[in-house]
C-alpha cells in the first residue's frame, strides 16, 4: 500500500510517500504500528494523528484493503 506523509510527519520522516506491506486482516493501527518500528521519530504525533484511506477519514480500527492509500495527517495551523 501506499502512505502519504503531510506536514510536521514528512519532514520527520525525510519522505512524503512510502510503500508498506498489508497482511490480510490489517487495520489502520497495525500499518500505523510498523511505520511508527520503521520510523521512531513519528512516536510523538501519535496523540494528535489523524488517518485518512482512499481519501476519507478513518480511525484506527478501520480495515486496510490492498492497494489502498493511507495519509497520516498531523495537526497543522493557520491563519
Amino acid at each position: 500500500m501506499t502512505v502519504l506523509l503531510f506536514a510536521g510527519v514528512a519532514e520527520r520522516v525525510g519522505a512524503r510517500r512510502l510503500a508498506v506491506e498489508v497482511a490480510p486482516g490489517d487495520r489502520v493501527r497495525d500499518v500505523r504500528d510498523r511505520l511508527v518500528a520503521a520510523h521512531p521519530q513519528l512516536e510523538p504525533f501519535l496523540p494528535t494523528l489523524r488517518y485518512a484511506l482512499d481519501e476519507e477519514y478513518a480511525d484506527e480500527d478501520t480495515p486496510v484493503p490492498a492497494g489502498a492509500t493511507l495519509a497520516l495527517i498531523p495537526p497543522v495551523s493557520g491563519g
